[in-house]
C-alpha cells in the first residue's frame, strides 16, 4: 500500500512545522540564559564598585539604564554583600529623592525615598542576618539613626539613586551631590 502524492506532501509539511514551531519555542526560551548584557552589568561600565558613580544625563535612545527618567539625575553603585556590609549615605538638597536596591538580576528588592524615609538625609545600611548578628555585638554610634535593611542571603545588586532636578540652573549642584553620596562599608 502506498500513500498518494498529496497525502505526503501535507504530512511533510505538517512536520516541518511542527519542528518549526518546536525549534522557535526553544530559542525564544534559551533567550534570557544566553543574554550577555544585564542592568548588573551595563552598571559596571561606569566606574568602580562600592562607590556612587553618576550616570550621563538621560536622552532619548541613549540611556545609561532602561526607563530612566530625564527629569532626575541618576547615580549608581554595584556592591556584593559577601564583602561586608554596605552604607549608603547622601544629603541631596532638592525636593524629592529616591534610591531602589537590585539585585544582579535586575529585580527591585527595596526602594525608598525622601519622603517615606522622613528625611532630607539617606543614611541607610544593607547587610545580611549573620552581618546583623555580628554588628549588633558592638554596634556603631548612629546605628539608632540608620534605616536598616536586613536580607536572608548574600547578594550581588546595585543601587540606583535618582534626585529630581527642579530647573536646569540646578543640575550642578545635583551632579556635586550624587558624587559626594558614599556607598561603602560601615
Amino acid at each position: 500500500m502506498t500513500l498518494s502524492p498529496r497525502f505526503s506532501l501535507t504530512v511533510g509539511l505538517l512536520a516541518t512545522l511542527c519542528l518549526a514551531a518546536i525549534i522557535h519555542i526553544l530559542v525564544v526560551l534559551s533567550i534570557p540564559h544566553n543574554v550577555q548584557h544585564s542592568a548588573y552589568d551595563n552598571v559596571a561600565a561606569h566606574g568602580p564598585d562600592r562607590q556612587f558613580n553618576l550616570l550621563p544625563d538621560v536622552y532619548p535612545g541613549a540611556e545609561a539604564l532602561p526607563d530612566l527618567d530625564p527629569a532626575m539625575k541618576h547615580a549608581t553603585c554595584r556592591f556584593q554583600l559577601s564583602e561586608g556590609p554596605v552604607l549608603f549615605d547622601a544629603s541631596i538638597p532638592v525636593p524629592f529623592w529616591s534610591i531602589g536596591l537590585f539585585n544582579a538580576a535586575g529585580e527591585a528588592v527595596y526602594s525608598l525615598n525622601n519622603r517615606t524615609a522622613g528625611a532630607e538625609r539617606l543614611s541607610m545600611l544593607v547587610l545580611t542576618t549573620e552581618q546583623l548578628s555580628i554588628l549588633r555585638e558592638n554596634p556603631p554610634e548612629n546605628l539608632e539613626d540608620l534605616i536598616v535593611i536586613e536580607t536572608e542571603e548574600p547578594i550581588s545588586g546595585f543601587a540606583l539613586l535618582r534626585a529630581y532636578v527642579p530647573h536646569p540652573t540646578r543640575a550642578g549642584t545635583v551632579d556635586r551631590a550624587l558624587k559626594a553620596a558614599s556607598c561603602g562599608g560601615i
